[in-house]
């Protein structure tokens, strides 16, 4: 969404006023045109000739948005056995679908086995357990590196004390039971976390998946995950996917012809690819001033966007009604009964009462993470898809709140 002489506008042209009046707020809205523009970029940065982008659906498992990546080449990347279910309805073939679950159950694996997806272990005990029920069927496993990324606890997931992956120092317990059990395993995994800058974090990571592919004679692809870290303003610094793109084409090469034969350099981002394409639209219910502050409150809270709570993240905010009014300092904030502020001491053009708010960087983990706290309904999402808008997910009401619920008897 750009500023064009005084008026913000969408991809296509469009009006994002006209559509907070046709969908209500709050409104999540996509732009089609971002997500091909980053996939292709990152596609784009690599020489190296068998690259393969998984798209990490737990960023935005909209199956609009899903089968846009389909269309555009993507495999996918599913953290739970709903998403490998969307994802096969979305058409993506199972063979392209890499299901890495973290401490799912064995019911889960089994429906996974029966889908025919590809099956990526990250525990010692669900490695001896596909030994005892599918030895014939081929694993991926995920490592631990043991790589602190991103500098921030919440979204690194690859240091010592981390849930995810077999660590490395397990990896001769492992083999024994790769080796005793006759397992076959297709593919190296890890992932270090989120909004990593330092590109030699890929480095050192890969480096330590080609010294443990030495071990596996069998593999065909290894997959770095991902954690390209994007802009939330101005200035900001991101990961720089073609400096990546570069090193990483040139080492892997090396690294296959050592091996023996080119396997598929495997990636599976998911807030690369979207977040900077989606937009929360919020209409501001009152604007109050205390003795310390004034608030901008709005119709939607963390119940929407709860990342600003729970990670600490900045999304910029920017008031579409009224963009060329004087600046004043705010703190927005939500109307869930909790503290769901959104921003401290924002200078954004004075704010009245109706006036529509927009939050940037809302195209991942925002509607995925948003819920029913306080019995309010979840919000519309529209795709701007060639020029036109799509609703892809109508607003939810308060019977469908209710659906699931069963009253005692009368």
């Amino acid at each position: 969404m750009e500023l064009i002489n005084g008026k913000y506008s969408l991809e296509g042209g469009i009006n994002p006023l006209d559509l907070c009046q046709q969908y209500g707020t709050p409104l999540y809205v996509y732009e089609s045109g971002k997500m091909k523009q980053q996939y292709e970029r990152l596609t784009k940065a690599f020489s190296y000739p068998k690259v393969k982008i998984h798209y990490a659906c737990k960023a935005l498992s909209n199956l609009a948005v899903m089968r846009l990546f389909r269309e555009m080449g993507a495999g996918l990347d599913c953290v739970s056995i709903e998403e490998v279910k969307l994802g096969l309805m979305a058409g993506y073939p199972a063979h392209e679908i890499l299901y890495t679950p973290n401490f799912a159950g064995a019911d889960e694996f089994e429906t996974a086995v029966q889908l025919g997806v590809k099956i990526n272990l990250d525990a010692i005990p669900m490695l001896e357990n596909w030994g005892l029920h599918h030895k014939e069927i081929p694993i991926c496993l995920r490592i631990n590196p043991h790589l602190m990324a991103g500098g921030n606890e919440k979204i690194s997931v690859g240091h010592i004390d981390s849930k995810f992956g077999i660590s490395i120092h397990q990896l001769p317990h492992a083999l024994r039971i790769v080796e005793s059990q006759g397992l076959k395993v297709e593919g190296l995994h890890m992932h270090t976390g989120s909004d990593i800058l330092d590109i030699d974090v890929f480095i050192r990571g890969a480096e330590i998946l080609f010294d443990t592919a030495s071990k596996f004679p069998d593999l065909e692809y290894i997959d770095l995950g991902s954690g390209f870290k994007v802009p939330y303003k101005a200035d900001d610094i991101e990961t720089d996917v073609e400096e990546l793109g570069e090193k990483l084409s040139l080492r892997f090469a090396e690294f296959c012809k050592e091996y023996g034969r080119e396997l598929t350099l495997v990636f599976e981002p998911g807030k690369f690819l979207v977040s900077e394409s989606g937009f929360l639209f919020a209409k501001c219910t009152l604007v109050k001033q205390t003795t310390s502050t004034v608030f901008v409150g709005l119709n939607t809270g963390l119940n929407h966007l709860i990342r600003p709570m729970f990670y600490g993240s900045y999304h910029k905010i920017v008031n579409v009604s009224e963009p060329s009014f004087k600046p004043r300092i705010y703190t927005v904030v939500g109307n869930i009964c909790e503290t769901d502020t959104f921003g401290n001491d924002r200078r954004i053009p004075e704010v009245v009462e109706g006036d529509v708010i927009c939050f940037y960087n809302a195209g991942a983990y925002g509607w995925m993470m948003a819920s029913n706290y306080n019995s309010r309904p979840r919000p519309a999402e529209v795709l701007i898809h060639e020029g036109k808008a799509f609703l892809i997910r109508k607003r939810e009401s308060l019977e469908d709140l209710m659906q699931n619920q069963i009253p005692l008897p009368a």
